[in-house]
């Protein structure tokens, strides 16, 4: 399906082929790539500008939890896809990821490790880093799924539903759900509900905006994978490994989000930005110098304590 002709009957009569890559200075691009990249820059400096006055989390420390997050990240996503289809007959093909089969689910577990790593190691809150790259999370997969419409990947099954996707090759055509439709929106609504939230609302704690990420993102995925025809499977069941995942991270997210709020331990001078802050008002005050005692000309006054007897 990867040369198919794409439409979409509730949008008009037409359709369109756009490669999955292009050439550019005697080398090939795959677009899928070059989303994935669009989607991560966009999310880095949405970041960037809320991490430290909101979250207490440098720009500093948080490059140095990127350069170590998203290569272990995209690592993670392709082992964990690899784990669960496992129809690869060589390292090279394994290593493809330009090719599509990127875990979604994969990324995220590695990225959460590596964060908590990184933040044992420089000592600061994983949570509250968790609480900003959340927000870059939305917007990288929301942009991110486009790369599978470029890849004809990532669709589910044949359908009449008023939105559905045409896929035409060899002079036939198929309706099927734009299931990498759905994710990017269900994203991009999420994003947009979650930034509102946090700019109308304090966060009680630190780790409230990942865990309503959590239940977003898992509700929205059991949902999805549902409709999908290439859907990773536990071996020797039925059962799909993201609709699972995505059930119980939901339910989990949810309980915790309840039972945090309601045992009245929320404050906040508990939230990691205020800790920084007052760190660093405490630190900045210790280095003033000491104001000079003067008589009442303004000349200075010598301390001679030392000298009573």
């Amino acid at each position: 399906m990867s040369n198919a002709a794409i439409s979409f009957p509730f949008l008009g009569d037409w359709s369109i082929c756009p490669p999955n890559s292009f050439t550019l200075f005697g080398h090939t691009f795959y677009w899928y790539g070059v989303i994935i990249a669009c989607g991560f820059l966009l999310a880095v400096t949405y970041c960037y500008h809320r991490c430290e006055r909101e979250f207490g989390i440098t720009q500093n420390d948080l490059t140095d939890i990127l350069l170590f997050g998203v290569p272990l990240g995209i690592i993670g996503a392709r082992i964990y896809y690899i784990v669960f289809f496992g129809n690869y007959n060589t390292l090279a093909d394994m290593v493809k990821i330009w090719e599509g089969g990127l875990a979604i689910y994969g990324g995220i577990i590695a990225a959460v490790i590596t964060i908590l790593v990184v933040c044992k190691v420089k000592k600061i809150s994983p949570l509250a880093v968790l609480d900003v790259v959340c927000f870059g999370f939305l917007i990288g997969q929301s942009i991110g799924r486009w790369g599978n419409f470029m890849n004809r990947e990532a669709f589910g099954y044949a359908t009449d539903i008023f939105c559905r996707m045409g896929l035409t090759l060899d002079g036939e055509t198929v309706y099927v759900h734009p299931t990498f439709l759905y994710e990017s929106l269900w994203n991009a609504l999420g994003f947009l509900a979650l930034h509102i939230f946090s700019k109308k609302v304090q966060r009680k704690f630190d780790g409230q905006y990942f865990l309503m990420y959590i239940a977003w993102y898992g509700l929205g995925r059991v949902w999805i994978e549902g409709l999908r025809t290439d859907s990773l499977y536990i071996a020797g069941t039925a059962i799909r490994v993201s609709q699972a995942l995505a059930g119980v991270t939901f339910l989990a997210a949810v309980t915790a989000l309840i039972l945090i709020l309601r045992s009245g331990r929320c404050t906040p001078d508990k939230l990691f930005v205020n800790k920084a802050a007052a760190r660093r008002e405490a630190a900045e005050a210790a280095a003033e110098p000491e104001t000079p005692v003067s008589d009442a000309d303004g000349a200075p006054v010598e301390d001679d304590t030392v000298n009573d007897r």
